[in-house]
């Protein structure tokens, strides 16, 4: 066994557990809490194993997109959630994700390290079908909490339809057999006047 390897995994470990502190701008279905990003990256893996077989060309690598989304907002631990409609936060957003990877994953025994970072970076590139599926998904499970809470915190921060369903256009590309009930849950929050025409 070599110990510093195991001592450099169980760092990485440790560091990653504080990814459940980090709160997002969305409330759980429940409605009475934000949740936070290790709850959301949860969602997603599961979302990943249900939705797989609607993915565009239906043969992408299911472990790797689990691989992706489980650690796609580990940088968040440093750089904190960037609310999607936030433009100004945005502005700096690459650049503090970016330096947070280097960190974080820098944690880890290099080859490690080096496999998990390249996950983070094809996911932000969503240049392969499993990034691509990846990021539908990440688009789709805020749109599912935003319906299901009443448009709480699209409400919150007035949030308009068109700016959903531009959020919301990867699912199209990606996942197209959940782009219609995508569409239908956007006018639907439209029809019921929990989203801002």
């Amino acid at each position: 066994m070599d110990a510093e390897r195991l001592e450099r995994q169980m760092n990485f470990i440790v560091e990653i557990d504080k990814v459940k502190q980090v709160l997002r701008q969305t409330s759980v279905i429940a409605g009475d809490r934000y949740e936070n990003d290790a709850e959301h990256s949860w969602h997603l893996a599961v979302m990943a194993i249900l939705l797989a077989e609607y993915a565009e060309g239906a043969s992408i690598d299911i472990f790797k997109v689990l691989r992706m989304v489980l650690v796609h907002d580990l940088v968040e631990i440093d750089a904190g959630d960037t609310y999607c409609y936030d433009e100004d936060a945005a502005l700096d957003k690459l650049e503090r994700e970016t330096r947070a990877a280097d960190r974080i994953f820098a944690l880890l025994p290099d080859d490690q390290g080096r496999e998990l970072r390249a996950l983070w970076d094809e996911f932000e590139e969503a240049a392969t079908p499993e990034a691509r599926f990846a990021n539908a998904l990440d688009r789709l499970q805020p749109l599912l909490l935003n319906y299901h809470t009443n448009g709480q915190s699209w409400q919150k921060h007035g949030v308009t339809s068109d700016r959903v369903v531009k959020r919301a256009r990867p699912v199209a590309d990606a996942i197209p057999g959940v782009w219609d009930y995508a569409a239908r849950l956007i006018e639907d929050a439209v029809d019921k006047g929990i989203l801002e025409k």
